[in-house]
């Protein structure tokens, strides 16, 4: 979900660069104006969890969750990739026995 929305803030900030010609009634910002804009909503975010402690502790919580469910899918995903060896499947090499 980060993910999402980090790329749609870079992607949004990079259309601002691109030199199209807006319609006539379209009202247009500077990249400058929203880079200053951008940078404030950053500055806002930080002091969110001043004024409202609930919200960064189930943030703090989902993402702790996040990063378990992520954590157990990547071992089933191994697991499924590299099965445990069993004993049918032991090396068997030509070396020499032991020498009694």
């Amino acid at each position: 979900m980060g993910f999402l929305i980090r790329t749609s803030f870079w992607f949004s900030l990079v259309l601002l660069f691109l030199p199209i010609a807006p319609g006539e009634d379209t009202e247009t910002v500077s990249p400058l104006a929203a880079l200053v804009a951008a940078r404030d909503a950053i500055g806002d975010v930080g002091g969110m969890c001043e004024r409202e402690p609930q919200v960064c502790e189930t943030g703090r919580a989902a993402l702790q969750t996040i990063g378990v469910r992520a954590r157990e899918s990547a071992r089933i995903a191994y697991q499924m990739l590299e099965p445990e060896p069993t004993a049918d499947d032991a090396i068997t090499t030509g070396g020499v026995s032991p020498a009694e």
